[in-house]
């Protein structure tokens, strides 16, 4: 989304993201303060409007983590603003301990409004799992509403926080892979005046969690009046035929895989569609009126059957209840992942017996030999240049040298790619944000159990700021045994280099103070090493020398910069690396290729000697260092 069609004051159409539509939408409602921790697929929402924020005054922050974000963008509604925080499905796990406290005391009286965007990430394209965030909306008693295309997202989320300021409460958005990512043509509406948000926050106020059991019956009557407007809310609609045998329910990316379906079968004047956006509080009425004339009722959602245990419990002893529910539970949809016109033409196929013709198999056989030509398959691995390449490649060498007995915790980042084949396979374990501090410190107590052999936790420099810190100050407490090492590349970068406490500046690219980790582990009293990981040896005896240490918490800071800041801010290779062919001893050697593993290494398929693309190679020279026979050699570049 360019700056300009995001200060658009006329109405228009334009060709935007998902995430920018909902930027847009929140800025059309008069957005003031906007916070968040990046995670895919939602980042993009906070890096557009920090675009804009110097334009439209608005604050636009990276908060250290999820929880701290919508503390933040909760204080500002309280403080009368139109605050917004935005989250993957992970994150808000994270966030969810302020949330349930928040969702009982609401927001105060003074006018405000809170947004909490949740992009949830259905086949876990980039996540750890596929959590569907619509569970926490029923628990946490607040509303929730998705949306089913791009556009409908610009509109929806300005609803969202006019419902918010009614109501006095938070009010959740649920996004998903397919519609963050995807891109559409959006209706524009007009902006408002960019002026200067005025806070005043109550100093009488009492906003807090006590007194749980009034707050609770507060938050519970909020919810069923939400009910009431739910009910008869215009992002819930009906298409087709009112008194079809077949309905289909579908919510988020359903409806549109759901009306593909129904088309490609001839089935869209036959067969009723119940389009439900607003998910929680559950619109039972208007459920119940439309299942009066079913006989069958097929739910359409990703990732797990939310509302089909919702529309079985609203029909449930009423003149619906003998109407047969199929979805995911009865095995008509899969179970998780996404929803695809594909999964819905077969669940509707199942249903009704109809079916309609695929692609010929000559055409599939076609289309395998093209593809197989033109697509190339490649496992997950690191850039080319990338540190933690060196980083590993020496925690190998070092967990070698003492035999291998050794457990690895990792955490979240880029260097999680060590767990795939491509990489070094040392993390024994992988789990949340900061888990890697969490689960080395217990690991570090084994010493009173009989097992005391080294453990090491690994994690990332933005990583560290948002969920290590806690997890460190409870091993060096209760002294556990640890090395821990940081990935300190100056940059978050597996969600797109957004800033962090570490980088010296902030989301809106002005400088900000910048927070040491080596400085800060000293201030906590531990030993601390700092090595560069291009220094494959010098790495290496440090790793050593701090297993032969033993006892208490040792930490290793690596630091070197992402090679693809390097190269944004530099435009220059520092090197040229070349492979001396007469040295090279090709398949009787392979260390390069084989076992370091840069993209930029090439294997010649003819004399199995290594070769360098030019165009992928950093010119970092890191491999020069692990060939045994010096054929990798590195020529100064003329400044």
């Amino acid at each position: 989304m360019s700056d300009q069609k995001s200060k658009t004051a006329e109405t228009e159409k334009v060709f935007l993201l998902g995430n920018e539509a909902l930027v847009r939408g929140a800025l059309e409602a008069g957005v003031n303060y906007a916070s968040a921790y990046p995670g895919t697929p939602s980042s993009e929402i906070i890096e557009r409007l920090s675009r804009v924020a110097k334009e439209r005054h608005l604050h636009v922050e990276w908060s250290s983590n999820e929880k701290v974000a919508c503390e933040g963008a909760a204080a500002a509604a309280v403080a009368g603003l139109n605050s917004l925080s935005a989250m993957k499905n992970a994150g808000l796990a994270v966030a969810l301990d302020f949330l349930t406290h928040a969702s009982l005391t609401g927001l105060g009286d003074q006018g405000g409004s809170l947004v909490v965007v949740v992009c949830d990430d259905p086949d876990a394209h980039s996540s750890g799992d596929e959590t569907d965030s619509r569970w926490q909306a029923r628990f946490a008693y607040a509303p929730m509403l998705e949306p089913t295309s791009v556009n409908e997202a610009r509109e929806m989320i300005r609803y969202c926080f006019d419902l918010s300021c009614e109501y006095g409460c938070y009010v959740f958005l649920r996004s998903y892979t397919r519609l963050s990512h995807g891109s559409s043509i959006v209706e524009l509406g007009p902006l408002p005046e960019a002026t200067v948000g005025q806070a005043h926050p109550d100093c009488n106020a009492a906003v807090n969690p006590y007194l749980g059991k009034a707050h609770h019956q507060l938050a519970l009557d909020r919810l069923d009046k939400i009910k009431e407007v739910f009910e008869a809310s215009k992002f819930n609609q009906h298409f087709g035929p009112e008194d079809a045998e077949l309905l289909v329910i579908a919510s988020g990316n359903g409806l549109s895989c759901g009306q593909e379906a129904l088309d490609m079968l001839g089935l869209q004047n036959e067969v009723g569609v119940l389009k439900l956006a607003t998910l929680w509080p559950f619109p039972v009425e208007l459920v119940r009126k439309h299942a009066k004339t079913a006989k069958k009722i097929l739910i359409l959602e990703e990732v797990d059957p939310v509302v089909e245990v919702l529309v079985k419990d609203a029909l449930n002893g009423t003149d619906a209840a003998q109407v047969e529910v199929l979805g995911k539970e009865s095995g008509h949809v899969p179970m998780g992942g996404e929803i695809t016109p594909d999964r819905a033409l077969e669940a509707l196929s199942k249903i009704t017996g109809k079916t309609c013709q695929g692609p010929s198999e000559a055409y599939q056989a076609k289309l395998k030999e093209v593809t197989e030509d033109i697509l190339i398959s490649r496992g997950l691995t690191w850039c080319p240049g990338c540190p933690h390449r060196g980083s590993f490649w020496a925690l190998d060498k070092a967990i070698k040298a003492e035999g291998g007995e050794v457990f690895v915790t990792g955490d979240i980042g880029c260097y999680t790619l060590d767990v795939f084949p491509e990489g070094k396979c040392q993390m024994n374990m992988l789990h949340a944000m900061g888990s890697s501090i969490g689960l080395s410190a217990g690991l570090g107590q084994m010493h009173k159990f009989g097992w005391d052999k080294p453990v090491i936790s690994i994690c990332g420099d933005s990583t560290f700021f948002h969920a290590v810190l806690p997890g460190l100050v409870s091993a060096i407490y209760n002294q556990s045994n640890l090395i821990h090492v940081v990935l300190d590349n100056d940059a978050t970068a597996m969600t797109g280099f957004q800033a962090h406490a570490g980088v010296g500046y902030n989301a809106v690219g002005d400088d900000a103070p910048r927070i040491d980790v080596v400085k800060l582990c000293e201030a906590l009293g531990v030993p601390v090493t700092v090595a560069d990981p291009f220094d494959l040896r010098g790495t290496t005896k440090a790793l050593r020398e701090l297993m032969a240490q033993k006892e208490g918490v040792r930490i290793l800071v690596l630091r070197r910069t992402c090679e693809l800041v390097r190269m944004k801010a530099q435009k220059t290779k520092p090197h040229k690396v070349v492979v001396n062919q007469d040295k090279c001893k090709g398949e009787e050697c392979g260390t390069c290729y084989s076992k370091f593993r840069c993209p930029a290494l090439l294997k010649d398929t003819e004399t199995g000697k290594a070769s360098i693309r030019e165009d992928a190679c950093p010119g970092c020279g890191v491999c020069a260092s692990v060939c045994p026979f010096k054929a990798i050699e590195i020529q100064e570049v003329a400044k």
